[in-house]
């Protein structure tokens, strides 16, 4: 009992320190403290809650700026409550549902916080998904209403959707819509405050589908040890700008999103990524912050070195990275052009946060994932659910407050001892840990385990290597073998030249037996690829069907969102 309670007053001594420092817990009047606290006791620490205390604490503070201008935190609340009363007035409520299909910009923003006023849940579309992905996922969610951007219009018109609000309008064609939109039904809402419902929302973020159909992870409201995961081992600061590119409907945007309803931040946000906007953008709108995934790190990278020269990214202190891991050296690259400023987080639509790196552990090794955050337990185990040594390969565990409920089509990932499954196989080598590749990825070729991942990085670090991915496909010698496919930069460059670097740097048997040269590589919403179209793509692969989950690193952009 006394061990207990020694720990609780270590960890809210943790906690103080890191909000402290964090410029969260700063001297407010007894005004707005009362209201403060009354947002969040009456509305929960989700997007209502989150942002009726923002409004309470800072009204006049920019919180949104993004294509159509600027919102402060109070026009956000009473937006949200006009858009509540429209959505209330449409049929939703209580303990329903409704999907959001929207870009990042206000109207996701909008919409999230007017759902859950309600009491309703908020259902995270992929903007990347094909027409039968979301018909799929449609119909197993059964949402009662969908928000979703015009120019999606089209992608859903064969799923049958009682009710439809269109968020993003093209201006010259928002007097032609026909269906409801954001800007109308807040224009025709009150935005008085409204009255907070029984039950609290609940967020549920889909899985990547990289390997089959989306499955939908829903995750009730996050205390604050959620955010002091990220601030202890992140230093993001209260009150400053915060340009999220990463997608906003997947866990690392969102995160950010819900990060900012503690910090004060004001989002800056885009629909579209374009590398040399994003520069643009950074130094334009003053922002400290910038939350990516690592492809759009690679595009920064690949712009023409005078651009990248007159780049002045001296006030961004922060560079947040997720969605998948970085490949080869593309942390140092980063850095050694922008500063040591680059933080990346490992995880799971599942776990949410397994891990961090430092600019210092990426300096260390830029592989390595890090190490636990505040309040999370990372474990290696083997097939049998015993922890292994230091140093040896086995299934990634995690344990914190922020795992996932069970996918809402039913279903679960393996937990052992309270700590769940991210799906991936790692090590924890001098304290940092390290991810070799996804479980179900790993071949056996010719008696020899090989994961691709290892692989990739050995061919990311080649010079003439801008992208590359690696799968296993069946051989009749060797059971399986590895196909790499490469985006290069240098035509002249041979598929010889590039098994001798792998040689030169691997064990013989890790050589893959093709490497085929391809434009670009097929990628979902998060930047990871999609091994399942590269499986098809040759057609004697074995890709697998299924979908456990998220695969591994989590975050978000489509590739049309990333450019």
């Amino acid at each position: 009992m006394l061990e207990t309670l020694r720990t609780r007053a270590r960890s809210t001594g943790v906690m103080l320190k890191v909000l402290t420092e964090a410029g969260v817990v700063r001297p407010l009047s007894p005004v707005k403290l009362a209201r403060t606290g009354r947002a969040v006791l009456q509305w929960g620490t989700g997007p209502a809650g989150g942002f009726a205390s923002l409004a309470a604490r800072y009204p006049e503070r920019v919180g949104i700026i993004d294509e159509r201008g600027s919102l402060t935190f109070d026009q956000i609340h009473r937006r949200s409550n006009a858009l509540a009363r429209s959505l209330a007035d449409l049929g939703v409520g209580e303990g329903d549902s409704v999907a959001v299909m929207c870009r990042n910009h206000r109207y996701f923003v909008d919409a999230s916080i007017a759902v859950a006023k309600l009491g309703a849940d908020v259902l995270y579309l992929n903007t990347a998904f094909a027409g039968p992905q979301l018909v799929e996922v449609l119909e197993r969610e059964a949402p009662s209403a969908v928000v979703h951007d015009e120019e999606f219009t089209e992608l859903l018109a064969k799923a049958s959707l009682e009710k439809r609000v269109l968020g993003w309008v093209e201006t010259d064609r928002e007097a032609e819509a026909a269906d409801a939109t954001i800007d109308g039904l807040v224009e025709a809402g009150d935005d008085t405050d409204l009255t907070p419902p029984q039950r609290h929302s609940r967020v549920v973020i889909l899985t990547s589908g990289t390997t089959g159909t989306p499955k939908g992870a829903p995750r009730n409201e996050a205390g604050i040890d959620a955010a002091v995961a990220l601030l202890e081992r992140i230093p993001l600061r209260a009150g400053t700008r915060m340009h999220i590119a990463a997608p906003l409907f997947h866990t690392w945007g969102f995160a950010h999103l819900a990060l900012g309803m503690l910090l004060g931040t004001t989002a800056v946000l885009r629909r579209k990524f374009d590398p040399e906007e994003a520069l643009d953008l950074l130094e334009r709108e003053r922002c400290e912050s910038f939350v990516v995934i690592p492809v759009m790190l690679q595009r920064i990278l690949a712009l023409p070195a005078e651009r990248l020269e007159e780049a002045d990214l001296s006030r961004v202190r922060v560079v947040t990275s997720s969605g998948s891991a970085l490949p080869g050296d593309l942390a140092t690259t980063w850095m050694d052009r922008f500063g040591d400023h680059l933080y990346s987080t490992y995880g799971s639509t599942e776990v949410a946060y397994g891990s961090i790196a430092t600019p210092a552990d990426l300096r260390q090794n830029p592989s390595a994932a890090g190490t636990p955050p505040f309040g999370t337990i990372v474990k290696i185990l083997d097939e049998d659910g015993k922890e292994v040594a230091d140093g040896t390969s086995g299934r990634i565990f995690v344990g914190n407050s922020l795992l996932f409920e069970g996918y809402t089509g039913g279903g679960n990932k393996d937990v052992v001892d309270g700590l769940m499954s991210t799906g991936d196989v790692g090590r924890i080598d001098d304290g940092l840990v390290y991810v070799e590749g996804r479980d179900d990825e790993m071949i056996v070729s010719g008696g020899e385990n090989v994961f691709p991942k290892e692989v990739e990085d050995c061919l990311a670090r080649h010079e003439a290597v801008d992208e590359v991915a690696a799968i296993g496909v069946d051989d009749e010698d060797f059971g399986k073998r590895l196909r790499a496919f490469v985006v290069l930069t240098d035509s002249s460059v041979t598929e010889d030249d590039l098994k001798g670097w792998v040689k030169e740097n691997l064990a013989r048997y890790k050589v893959p037996r093709e490497i085929v040269v391809i434009d670009e590589l097929p990628r979902n919403a998060t930047g990871k690829v999609l091994k399942r179209e590269l499986v098809e793509r040759d057609g004697d692969g074995s890709g697998d069907d299924g979908d456990d989950g998220d695969d591994g690193d989590d975050g978000s952009t489509d590739e049309e969102s990333a450019g």
